[in-house]
Protein backbone atom coordinates (compact mmCIF):
# COMPACT_ATOMS: atom_id res chain seq x y z
CA UNK A 1 0.00 0.00 0.00
CA UNK A 2 1.34 3.39 -0.94
CA UNK A 3 1.87 5.61 2.10
CA UNK A 4 3.78 8.72 3.13
CA UNK A 5 5.09 9.38 6.64
CA UNK A 6 5.22 12.83 8.23
CA UNK A 7 5.62 14.18 11.74
CA UNK A 8 3.97 16.99 13.64
CA UNK A 9 4.53 18.27 17.16
CA UNK A 10 1.62 18.87 19.52
CA UNK A 11 2.05 19.71 23.21
CA UNK A 12 5.72 18.71 22.87
CA UNK A 13 4.72 15.21 21.71
CA UNK A 14 5.79 13.98 18.27
CA UNK A 15 2.81 12.81 16.24
CA UNK A 16 3.46 10.34 13.44
CA UNK A 17 1.10 10.75 10.49
CA UNK A 18 0.59 8.32 7.64
CA UNK A 19 -1.20 9.45 4.49
CA UNK A 20 -2.24 6.37 2.55
CA UNK A 21 -3.99 5.36 -0.65
CA UNK A 22 -6.59 2.69 0.05
CA UNK A 23 -6.83 1.88 -3.65
CA UNK A 24 -3.23 0.64 -3.68
CA UNK A 25 -3.83 -1.78 -0.80
CA UNK A 26 -3.20 -5.46 -1.53
CA UNK A 27 -4.02 -8.37 0.75
CA UNK A 28 -0.39 -9.42 1.12
CA UNK A 29 0.42 -6.04 2.66
CA UNK A 30 -1.08 -7.31 5.91
CA UNK A 31 1.43 -10.15 6.14
CA UNK A 32 3.81 -7.62 7.68
CA UNK A 33 1.61 -7.73 10.78
CA UNK A 34 2.02 -10.72 13.13
CA UNK A 35 -1.72 -10.55 13.86
CA UNK A 36 -2.81 -10.38 10.21
CA UNK A 37 -5.08 -13.43 10.62
CA UNK A 38 -7.30 -11.42 12.98
CA UNK A 39 -8.18 -9.14 10.06
CA UNK A 40 -9.09 -11.95 7.68
CA UNK A 41 -12.80 -11.08 7.57
CA UNK A 42 -12.43 -7.29 7.64
CA UNK A 43 -13.30 -5.17 4.62
CA UNK A 44 -10.74 -3.48 2.42
CA UNK A 45 -11.24 -0.08 4.05
CA UNK A 46 -10.82 -1.47 7.56
CA UNK A 47 -7.71 -3.41 6.56
CA UNK A 48 -6.04 -0.39 4.96
CA UNK A 49 -6.90 1.85 7.94
CA UNK A 50 -5.55 -0.70 10.39
CA UNK A 51 -2.35 -1.12 8.40
CA UNK A 52 -1.81 2.64 8.18
CA UNK A 53 -2.34 2.97 11.92
CA UNK A 54 0.21 0.26 12.68
CA UNK A 55 2.73 1.84 10.30
CA UNK A 56 2.29 5.12 12.18
CA UNK A 57 2.67 3.26 15.49
CA UNK A 58 5.93 1.64 14.41
CA UNK A 59 7.36 5.03 13.49
CA UNK A 60 6.41 6.26 16.97
CA UNK A 61 7.82 3.18 18.70
CA UNK A 62 11.15 3.42 16.89
CA UNK A 63 11.82 6.61 18.83
CA UNK A 64 11.63 4.46 21.97
CA UNK A 65 13.84 1.66 20.68
CA UNK A 66 11.11 -0.74 19.50
CA UNK A 67 10.46 -1.91 15.95
CA UNK A 68 7.54 -4.36 16.09
CA UNK A 69 3.96 -3.21 15.45
CA UNK A 70 1.76 -3.36 18.56
CA UNK A 71 -0.36 -6.52 18.67
CA UNK A 72 -4.12 -6.59 19.21
CA UNK A 73 -5.47 -7.04 22.75
CA UNK A 74 -8.50 -9.01 23.84
CA UNK A 75 -10.77 -6.00 23.28
CA UNK A 76 -9.22 -5.01 19.97
CA UNK A 77 -6.94 -2.39 21.51
CA UNK A 78 -3.26 -2.00 20.59
CA UNK A 79 -0.95 -3.52 23.20
CA UNK A 80 2.09 -1.35 23.88
CA UNK A 81 5.48 -2.43 25.26
CA UNK A 82 5.82 -2.46 29.07
CA UNK A 83 6.28 1.01 30.48
CA UNK A 84 4.85 2.74 27.42
CA UNK A 85 1.44 4.09 26.50
CA UNK A 86 0.21 4.90 23.05
CA UNK A 87 -2.76 5.80 20.93
CA UNK A 88 -3.76 5.36 17.28
CA UNK A 89 -6.48 7.05 15.26
CA UNK A 90 -7.48 7.30 11.61
CA UNK A 91 -9.87 9.31 9.48
CA UNK A 92 -10.20 9.57 5.74
CA UNK A 93 -6.85 8.75 4.17
CA UNK A 94 -4.71 9.56 7.21
CA UNK A 95 -3.70 7.75 10.38
CA UNK A 96 -1.87 9.12 13.41
CA UNK A 97 -0.04 7.50 16.32
CA UNK A 98 1.71 8.74 19.44
CA UNK A 99 3.68 7.01 22.20
CA UNK A 100 4.44 8.31 25.69
CA UNK A 101 5.65 7.21 29.11
CA UNK A 102 2.29 8.29 30.60
CA UNK A 103 -1.32 7.68 29.48
CA UNK A 104 -2.11 9.54 26.27
CA UNK A 105 -4.92 9.73 23.74
CA UNK A 106 -4.94 11.03 20.17
CA UNK A 107 -7.82 11.46 17.75
CA UNK A 108 -8.06 12.62 14.16
CA UNK A 109 -11.34 13.64 12.53
CA UNK A 110 -12.38 14.95 9.13
CA UNK A 111 -14.58 18.03 9.38
CA UNK A 112 -18.23 17.36 8.49
CA UNK A 113 -20.23 19.34 5.98
CA UNK A 114 -21.89 22.38 7.61
CA UNK A 115 -25.33 21.09 6.64
CA UNK A 116 -25.10 18.05 8.94
CA UNK A 117 -23.64 19.76 12.02
CA UNK A 118 -26.96 20.81 13.55
CA UNK A 119 -28.33 17.30 13.09
CA UNK A 120 -25.50 15.64 15.03
CA UNK A 121 -24.75 18.33 17.62
CA UNK A 122 -27.17 17.10 20.30
CA UNK A 123 -25.40 13.75 20.46
CA UNK A 124 -22.08 15.46 21.18
CA UNK A 125 -22.77 18.55 23.32
CA UNK A 126 -25.47 19.91 25.62
CA UNK A 127 -27.05 23.36 25.34
CA UNK A 128 -24.37 25.06 27.47
CA UNK A 129 -21.53 23.51 25.48
CA UNK A 130 -23.24 24.42 22.23
CA UNK A 131 -23.52 28.06 23.32
CA UNK A 132 -19.84 28.04 24.29
CA UNK A 133 -18.86 26.71 20.87
CA UNK A 134 -21.10 29.16 19.04
CA UNK A 135 -19.53 32.04 20.97
CA UNK A 136 -16.02 30.99 19.96
CA UNK A 137 -14.39 32.45 16.83
CA UNK A 138 -14.12 28.96 15.30
CA UNK A 139 -16.29 28.01 12.32
CA UNK A 140 -19.19 25.82 13.48
CA UNK A 141 -17.98 22.59 11.77
CA UNK A 142 -14.52 22.99 13.32
CA UNK A 143 -15.91 23.91 16.75
CA UNK A 144 -18.28 20.94 16.87
CA UNK A 145 -15.61 18.55 15.63
CA UNK A 146 -13.30 19.90 18.32
CA UNK A 147 -15.83 18.99 21.01
CA UNK A 148 -16.29 15.50 19.55
CA UNK A 149 -12.58 14.84 19.07
CA UNK A 150 -11.54 16.27 22.44
CA UNK A 151 -13.92 13.87 24.19
CA UNK A 152 -12.60 10.97 22.10
CA UNK A 153 -9.01 11.78 23.05
CA UNK A 154 -9.94 12.18 26.71
CA UNK A 155 -11.62 8.78 26.77
CA UNK A 156 -8.62 7.12 25.10
CA UNK A 157 -6.29 8.71 27.62
CA UNK A 158 -8.34 7.91 30.73
CA UNK A 159 -10.21 4.79 29.62
CA UNK A 160 -8.44 2.75 32.29
CA UNK A 161 -10.32 4.81 34.92
CA UNK A 162 -13.60 5.28 33.05
CA UNK A 163 -16.83 3.32 33.23
CA UNK A 164 -17.55 1.19 30.14
CA UNK A 165 -18.85 3.29 27.23
CA UNK A 166 -19.44 6.52 29.18
CA UNK A 167 -20.88 8.52 26.27
CA UNK A 168 -20.14 12.02 25.01
CA UNK A 169 -22.16 13.78 27.71
CA UNK A 170 -19.99 12.31 30.48
CA UNK A 171 -17.33 14.97 29.82
CA UNK A 172 -18.27 18.64 29.50
CA UNK A 173 -16.57 21.31 27.47
CA UNK A 174 -15.81 24.27 29.76
CA UNK A 175 -13.40 26.39 27.69
CA UNK A 176 -12.43 26.76 24.04
CA UNK A 177 -9.11 28.38 23.23
CA UNK A 178 -6.68 28.79 20.37
CA UNK A 179 -5.18 25.30 20.00
CA UNK A 180 -6.24 24.28 23.52
CA UNK A 181 -9.59 23.44 25.06
CA UNK A 182 -10.69 22.24 28.49
CA UNK A 183 -12.99 19.40 29.55
CA UNK A 184 -14.48 18.55 32.93
CA UNK A 185 -15.29 14.94 33.76
CA UNK A 186 -18.59 14.04 35.40
CA UNK A 187 -19.42 11.05 37.58
CA UNK A 188 -20.93 9.44 34.48
CA UNK A 189 -17.39 9.16 33.14
CA UNK A 190 -15.72 8.15 36.39
CA UNK A 191 -16.67 8.66 40.02
CA UNK A 192 -12.99 9.08 40.89
CA UNK A 193 -12.46 11.72 38.19
CA UNK A 194 -15.72 13.64 38.68
CA UNK A 195 -15.05 17.38 38.66
CA UNK A 196 -11.50 16.99 37.34
CA UNK A 197 -10.58 19.28 34.43
CA UNK A 198 -8.08 18.39 31.73
CA UNK A 199 -6.54 20.38 28.90
CA UNK A 200 -6.82 19.07 25.35
CA UNK A 201 -4.39 20.37 22.75
CA UNK A 202 -5.44 20.55 19.12
CA UNK A 203 -4.35 21.45 15.62
CA UNK A 204 -6.07 21.51 12.25
CA UNK A 205 -4.87 20.98 8.69
CA UNK A 206 -6.14 19.54 5.41
CA UNK A 207 -9.79 19.83 6.53
CA UNK A 208 -8.98 17.60 9.49
CA UNK A 209 -8.58 18.11 13.22
CA UNK A 210 -6.19 16.35 15.59
CA UNK A 211 -6.64 16.43 19.36
CA UNK A 212 -4.29 15.18 22.06
CA UNK A 213 -5.06 14.38 25.70
CA UNK A 214 -2.25 13.67 28.13
CA UNK A 215 -2.27 12.43 31.71
CA UNK A 216 0.29 13.36 34.36
CA UNK A 217 3.08 10.87 34.99
CA UNK A 218 1.47 10.08 38.35
CA UNK A 219 -1.29 8.28 36.42
CA UNK A 220 1.23 5.88 34.84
Amino acid sequence: MYSVHATRSLASHPLHLITFDEHTFAGQDLLWLPHHAALRNAGRKRKSEHLAGRIAAVHALRERGFSAPPPVGDQGQPVWPPGLYGSISHSGNRAVAVVSSAPIGVDIETLPAPAVCDDIASGIVDAHERALLRASPLPWPLALTLAFSAKESAYKCFSFRAVPFPGFHSAKLVAVGHHRTRLRFTAEFSVDLAGKCIEIDWMSEHNQLITLATAPSSEA
